[in-house]
């Protein structure tokens, strides 16, 4: 696929984008879920190969290019890392999956109810090389944890402003400030954050596309002016700790919101597994997920 199919196709594919970028802080735990304990490996190098094994065979599983799945975010080491001795993104390609590339460097301290990005020093040379790999866009996720008027608006600004570099780039930015699904104001900060994002959105230069990664909202159906701006490729969902069943019941009440979820895709693999029960049980979780996406 060459750009401007990758674009058509997260325009207005009828499917969902899986989240594979597990990094450094989470990996442990995503492991444990799938049944490989801390003892099975002993520092970092080991510890990222066997999640790559395990994201390897969630790519190969026939399952994984049923169609149902339009794209899919890879943590810079899946991105560096070879799938049956392809790259990782042309493997993705070769299944009519978009690659996407996380790009941030975790999260800062709180600070007014928020978490902001930390500072993205090594973007540039990150940027540089996704573009040599041939991904199409990047995802970058800070986080808010309440109704703080000053804190959302300084999040969403820091989103939009690497966004622009990231596009300046020749990348696709997928902005994800997540609203914590724990907050007791999360209905009040969530209207605070739509308005900050349209002011983002109608500050874009003419044409600019970028996505959107937002918590599946307590109001149903709110994001839709987003979903209907001009300069919105694609508005996706993340899972937020909600179990698969929890999030696909919520997000069906979001019309054109798509979901990128990893929790709610992956939960229910294990290692063990046969490579049959493996590709039976991502099937199923694929199945409901799409179906909650596009109805």
């Amino acid at each position: 696929m060459n750009f401007d199919e990758m674009t058509a196709k997260i325009a207005g594919g009828q499917g969902f984008i899986a989240a594979l970028d597990q990094s450094g802080g989470s990996t442990p735990k995503a492991l444990r879920g799938y049944g490989i304990s801390d003892e099975a490996w002993s520092g970092d190098d080991e510890m990222f190969a066997r999640i790559h094994d395990m994201r390897s065979r969630v790519i190969t599983s026939p399952s994984f290019a049923n169609g149902k799945i339009i794209g899919a975010i890879l943590f810079e080491r899946t991105m560096d890392s070879e799938v049956e001795g392809a790259s990782t993104a042309d493997a993705l390609k070769e299944r009519g999956i978009v690659p996407f590339i996380k790009v941030d460097q975790g999260l800062a301290d709180e600070v007014d109810g928020v978490q902001m990005m930390k500072p993205l020093d090594k973007l540039p040379a990150l940027l540089e090389k996704s573009v040599g790999h041939g991904m199409f866009g990047t995802k970058m996720r800070s986080v808010i944890k309440s109704a703080n008027a000053a804190g959302i608006a300084k999040v969403v600004e820091q989103q939009f402003t690497v966004g622009n570099q990231i596009a300046d780039a020749g990348l696709v930015p997928m902005l994800e400030p997540e609203y914590d699904i724990t907050a007791a104001d999360r209905a009040e900060g969530e209207q605070i954050l739509l308005a900050e994002i349209m002011k983002g959105l109608d500050s874009l230069p003419t044409g600019r596309k970028v996505m959107l990664k937002l918590s599946i909202p307590v109001e149903g159906g709110l994001y839709a002016p987003a979903i209907a701006h001009p300069n919105v490729l694609r508005v996706v969902a993340l899972s937020g700790g909600f179990s698969t069943d929890e999030a696909c019941e919520k997000l069906a009440h979001n019309p054109g919101m798509i979901a990128s979820f990893s929790r709610g895709l992956l939960q229910d693999l294990r290692a063990a597994q046969s490579d049959a029960e493996f590709d039976d049980t991502l099937g199923k979780a694929i199945d409901k997920i799409c179906t909650a996406s596009v109805g």
